[in-house]
């Protein structure tokens, strides 16, 4: 809880800073990981892409509906996490 709460409190206090970086690296491995479901047509592809899609444009609308900074990094390391899970195992 320590290293999430120095993150958070990292986060929080260059805001403006974080908001176009972490947009563009939340968004790049989203793509990343549907071109991989994509390219692997798993059986439960539709399933994973929905998901991947789904929590990207989550988080983006959290950033352009100007949500709580800690709703907002709540809903980046989810997306993040789920990115990452998902190209893994694909």
């Amino acid at each position: 809880m320590h290293i999430y709460n120095n993150l958070l409190s990292s986060f929080k206090s260059s805001y403006m800073l974080m908001m176009p970086l972490s947009i563009i690296l939340q968004s790049c491995l989203g793509s990343i990981a549907t071109l991989y479901i994509v390219m692997n047509k798993g059986p439960f592809m539709i399933l994973k892409l929905a998901i991947v899609i789904t929590l990207t444009m989550i988080y983006n609308a959290s950033i352009l509906a100007q949500l709580k900074k800690d709703i907002v990094f709540k809903l980046l390391i989810i997306s993040v996490l789920i990115s990452i899970l998902i190209l893994v195992t694909v």
